[in-house]
């Protein structure tokens, strides 16, 4: 197949690669995106069913904190965000109950604390050396590997206090996308010449030298090559860490080198993440309908140890969900299957004899990120260490490789789609400052 040449190339069309393309595209520039899926979205993913009022939405779900660039693009593309109800439930000695305020706890400690002054340390040993109860250490273990993902043996203390004392948890809104992320990404992509962006085309290769990039891989088995002056690479975490050329592996040549300490000091974390469809919601009918309005139900010793409903939405739909090294347990060389009856054993305990809940389910979504070979991990976490980690991966290269991505994001939103959003711009604007029209 011939190769073609652009201004820029864009290499994956999730959130960031859509954000990138069409901040260059209205800049007028010619840019070719490629895709490796049949999809647009990367690890967003909005599925659908006929007769469920809400979206199934099988990687990110939420808006977290302010989130300016997602609010705008989902008012660009006509639609919003709901608000969820800050309603959580914890299972305590056999009751559920709210929380007794372990966070703010938790985090009045960890503002204090001058330890992380000296060096950094894995928020296992910080968490240890803090005045708190072994109960709120434990809650702390279980919040870095249920929100971040992260095994709290190999996590930087230094970023996670960073993180949890920012904008996207505490006291600022959590909300959904009314319609789900799909609008505002089909938004992003209805802007692009639809000969420009290439699905079901991985790439396999990419060849640079300052000012010049070739690009080769396979669009439905059969090879293409493309040629750049620049390129904004926004490979998943998970992929750029891939050594060895299976699937999903993209080779650079040369290496980059000046990446490799800074993927060393990063780590994609695990989720298991199951979308349970019930017959009806039948949580809010039990036990006098206390639990009618929850949003989160929290199960610290169960093997899938949380929940979420819908909220303020009535739907018969629950997700499940489990992070860090229970994910990773959880989910390994486990069928699907077993992952569901291991999620629905996990609520039983909350509706005692009387409800079946196992008999209720009527399907269920899963998507195993871990094994998709164009992910590999659900989002990524700071390892000891990686105080510049995210800044090191977000730096070009020669003016000519740009990197986007929520790996990359410096401004305290990575792990997020608002951060691969604005990694995206970010990378294309660079691209614009470097090669002015």
């Amino acid at each position: 197949m011939a190769a073609s040449s652009f201004d820029v190339i864009v290499i994956g069309a999730g959130a960031a690669g859509l954000a990138a393309a069409a901040e260059l595209v209205a800049a007028g520039r010619s840019v070719l995106l490629l895709e490796a899926r049949d999809r647009v979205g990367g690890r967003v993913w909005t599925r659908r069913e006929p007769d469920l009022p809400a979206p199934i939405e099988l990687g990110a779900e939420f808006i977290h904190g302010h989130a300016p660039i997602t609010r705008a693009l989902l008012a660009r593309s006509g639609s919003s965000s709901i608000d969820c109800p800050d309603l959580h439930l914890s299972l305590q000695q056999g009751e559920l109950r709210p929380p007794d305020g372990f966070f703010v706890r938790i985090l009045q400690a960890m503002q204090r604390s001058e330890l992380l002054a000296r060096e950094d340390m894995s928020f296992d040993d910080f968490l240890d050396r803090l005045p708190l109860s072994a109960e709120e250490r434990q809650s702390a273990r279980r919040m870095a590997e249920g929100f971040d993902a992260a095994d709290t043996a190999r996590a930087s203390a230094r970023a996670l206090r960073t993180e949890w004392t920012g904008d996207i948890l505490g006291d600022t809104p959590q909300s959904r996308p009314r319609d789900g992320y799909e609008r505002l990404l089909a938004a992003l992509a209805a802007g692009l010449p639809r000969e420009r962006l290439q699905l079901q085309s991985p790439v396999q290769s990419v060849r640079w030298s300052k000012g010049s990039v070739q690009v080769a891989g396979e669009c439905l088995g059969a090879p293409f090559e493309a040629h750049g002056a620049r390129a904004i690479v926004t490979l998943p975490l998970g992929v750029l860490q891939q050594t060895s050329p299976t699937l999903g592996a993209v080779r650079f040549t040369p290496e980059l080198e000046a990446k490799h300490a800074a993927l060393q000091r990063l780590a994609s974390g695990p989720v298991v993440k199951v979308l349970l469809r019930f017959a009806s919601c039948f949580w809010e009918d039990v036990h006098a309908g206390r639990y009618r309005e929850v949003s989160f139900l929290h199960l610290p010793d169960a093997e899938v140890p949380t929940f979420w409903t819908q909220a303020p939405a009535h739907v018969p739909l629950l997700v499940a969900w489990a992070g860090g090294t229970r994910a990773r347990d959880l989910a390994s060389n486990a069928a699907p299957a077993d992952i569901v009856r291991a999620a629905t054993a996990s609520l039983q305990p909350l509706f005692g004899k009387g409800l079946e809940v196992a008999r209720q389910l009527e399907g269920y979504h899963y998507h195993d990120w871990q094994q998709d070979p164009y992910a590999c991990g659900a989002y990524s976490y700071v390892t000891v260490g990686g105080d510049d980690a995210r800044e090191t991966l977000a730096r070009p290269l020669d003016a000519t490789l740009h990197f986007a991505g929520e790996a990359t994001d410096t401004a305290g939103e990575a792990g997020t789609v608002e951060g691969a959003l604005r990694s995206g711009i970010r990378a294309a604007r660079e691209v614009l400052a470097a090669a002015p029209a």
